[in-house]
């Protein structure tokens, strides 16, 4: 069976739900650090310009949101965030979904897509970035806080569409 990517339906909110609470638990990737419940996770899902869902058959092994980065003069420039499920890491899950979200991106007319807060520690997310052309742009000293209260620096990426 192969991976497919498609947009998220109603039936697949559970499984969204898990893997994001997952990540959100973990403490080391997400800004979020509330767990959300089934209807503020289909209320978040919904309000995206795009929710993604790579999947092997019936089960979800990673998602992506997409919108704008920023409003108005700025909102020609997307922001995106992904998740792959526990276990499905390393699996190539990730690059698949990074790779159709540039695609979704320049579809919906965005211009590039900028990621405002990958956490230094995030090395495979920030090899891959690199490996798919994006460049690092800036980098904030202590800019996220880890689940046992320390921070750690975080990264700015930037790809043009």
């Amino acid at each position: 069976m192969e991976l497919s990517i498609r947009s998220y339906r109603k039936e697949d909110l559970k499984q969204m739900t898990d893997i994001w609470n997952d990540i959100v638990e973990a403490a080391d990737s997400f800004p979020g650090d509330t767990r959300l419940s089934l209807r503020e996770a289909e209320e978040m899902f919904a309000a995206q310009t795009a929710s993604v869902c790579a999947c092997l058959g019936e089960e979800i092994l990673g998602l992506y949101i997409l919108h704008p980065n920023n409003i108005g003069r700025c909102a020609h420039v997307a922001n995106a965030s992904y998740g792959v499920k526990k276990g499905c890491r390393g699996m190539g899950v990730g690059r698949k979904m990074v790779e159709h979200s540039l695609a979704t991106a320049k579809e919906y007319g965005f211009k590039g897509l900028q990621f405002n807060a990958v956490v230094a520690s995030n090395e495979a997310a920030i090899r891959l970035y690199l490996d798919l052309g994006f460049q690092k742009i800036g980098r904030i000293p202590n800019g996220y806080r880890l689940k046992d209260g320390t921070f750690i620096d975080i990264f700015i990426f930037y790809h043009s569409i």
